[in-house]
């Protein structure tokens, strides 16, 4: 009986990303909830520039590579223009929060049908280590030498926490990888954005809380810990909205 395999909308491709980096781990629980919603032949994932640039070789489903931050409004484009398929993007905190924040913030207010997978390791990690909008206060990076001063460079954006503002978006969520409980509950958050959209019900988008060991200067064990010890006190995880829930609350 097997226990355990590669999920199935996943490429034979290794994977290039460092050692210790949780991308490896996120790659796969999106590709589980493909497998189990049985979608990978109606799929197509929207890959962004950064880390995960090239997602398109691992994923086995259709991928269309984005140009900067753009991957919302190309994946706005692609549902809009194939409304049975499911669209999903795979971004990192620069390309997101960054120079994407207008696509995401606007997708997210028309309640877009699409599922955003949102990787925040609180650092810009293909360039080589730069301050993120999610950099911690203090926090030392290659161009915040002395840790990042919010007087100057301001306080990081809670991403989850400013969209759940909105009226529009369905469904978000920020979950972690750093331990087996996190993982479990970062699987059950994809499948269920992957399902919203499966039963029509708009825009979700799930935060993940990642690892970055190369810039951030750590061993990968030390890395997993830091995300217990200082970012997930700033980044709470939890469902930030859930408006299927919140309604049947009302009725209820």
């Amino acid at each position: 009986m097997i226990v355990f395999e590669k999920p199935k909308a996943l490429t034979d491709t290794p994977l290039h990303y460092c050692p210790g980096c949780t991308h490896g781990i996120i790659h796969r629980l999106v590709a589980e909830a493909i497998d189990e919603l049985g979608i990978e032949g109606t799929t197509v994932g929207v890959a962004p520039v950064g880390c995960s640039v090239m997602a398109y070789d691992y994923f086995s489903c259709d991928m269309v590579e984005a140009a900067h931050g753009r991957a919302p409004a190309v994946a706005t484009g692609l549902k809009r223009c194939m409304p049975e398929n499911i669209i999903f993007t795979y971004q990192g905190d620069g390309d997101l929060a960054s120079i994407g924040m207008a696509e995401t913030v606007h997708a997210a207010t028309r309640n877009e049908n699409i599922t955003i997978i949102f990787v925040n390791n609180a650092i810009y990690g293909m360039t080589g280590g730069q301050m993120a909008p999610t950099s911690l206060p203090g926090q030392v990076t290659q161009t915040s030498p002395y840790g990042r001063d919010v007087g100057v460079a301001g306080y990081p954006i809670r991403v989850s926490e400013m969209l759940s503002t909105l009226d529009g978006p369905e469904y978000i969520e920020r979950v972690a990888v750093n331990n087996v409980k996190n993982v479990r509950n970062a699987k059950k958050a994809i499948l269920k954005a992957f399902k919203n959209q499966v039963e029509g019900k708009g825009f979700s988008l799930i935060e993940v809380v990642s690892t970055c060991p190369t810039n951030w200067g750590m061993t990968p064990v030390k890395a997993l810990q830091w995300v217990d010890e200082k970012m997930i006190p700033y980044y709470p995880l939890g469902v930030y909205r859930d408006k299927t829930a919140e309604n049947a609350a009302k009725e209820g």
